[in-house]
């Protein structure tokens, strides 16, 4: 992993592809059969985003490593993405009854994530690396409803019911030490921007979004996250095993 450029795409391409697999999880559970479909196609939209910056990592790497194999056989210490985006889809135990998904918490992380994309890929569409800048560009538009989307049933839960807003508050509390890791990256001088470069615009924009749901800020964590480099919690294994199951059942398998 010396190349800069196979790190900072892989980081992104990890970051999408398991935010995928967690949105991808709802699918025959959501609330109401329009965010079925909605989280579904979310869920697709990053995996396709996930499969163009794979393909790119595999040739920047020069291992002969296709999409398939660097989504499925890689062990968990050399995924690269952010570790919010691993965290399961609950506040409480699965054992509380609700199946092990939070609605209110996947709908916070899904605008958190969706405005740190967007502000990304305004930067790399003008990268002076054309397949990264071409990638940027086809996926703007699908992060741009994603954090509309999102950010639509934030205010809506936020601002809605004692129980809605009870239920966003408990998500904003478990959710907000991880967003530290969001502008940990380093960036390719050139190429592609440090993630703290975002960081201003991306707190100004969840400050208001924050302020529109009527939800307040908590406090600022010291915790620093370092999924980016490797170091995952303790999530990030079971979610692995079930992802790759097939693939290391049945190994260079197609339909």
């Amino acid at each position: 992993m010396s190349d800069p450029r196979f790190v900072y795409v892989l980081q992104l391409a990890d970051t999408c592809l398991i935010h995928a697999q967690r949105l991808g999880e709802w699918c025959g559970h959501a609330p109401v059969l329009e965010e079925d479909l909605a989280l579904s196609n979310m869920a697709l939209d990053l995996l396709g985003q996930a499969r163009g910056l794979l393909t790119y990592a595999g040739q920047l790497e020069g291992a002969g490593r296709d999409e398939d194999q660097l989504a499925f056989l890689r062990e968990e210490r050399d995924y690269r993405n952010l570790v919010l985006v691993e965290l399961p889809n609950a506040v409480a135990s699965p054992s509380d009854g609700s199946g092990g998904r939070d609605f209110a918490l996947t709908t916070l992380r899904n605008a958190a994530v969706s405005i740190w994309l967007e502000l990304l890929y305004e930067r790399l569409q003008t990268s002076a690396d054309a397949e990264l800048a071409g990638i940027a560009a086809k996926s703007l538009k699908e992060v741009r409803y994603h954090r509309q989307h999102s950010s639509d049933w934030v205010v809506r839960l936020g601002d809605g019911t004692a129980e809605s807003q009870g239920r966003m508050k408990a998500a904003l509390a478990v959710l907000t030490p991880y967003f530290n890791e969001l502008f940990s990256a380093e960036g390719v001088e050139g190429v592609a921007p440090a993630w703290r470069e975002v960081e201003g615009e991306w707190r100004a924009r969840w400050a208001t979004l924050m302020a529109e749901a009527t939800l307040r800020l908590p406090r600022d964590s010291a915790l620093q996250p370092q999924g980016h480099c490797g170091v995952h919690s303790e999530h990030m294994g079971h979610l692995l095993a079930t992802m790759q199951h097939l693939q290391r059942t049945y190994p260079g398998g197609v339909w």
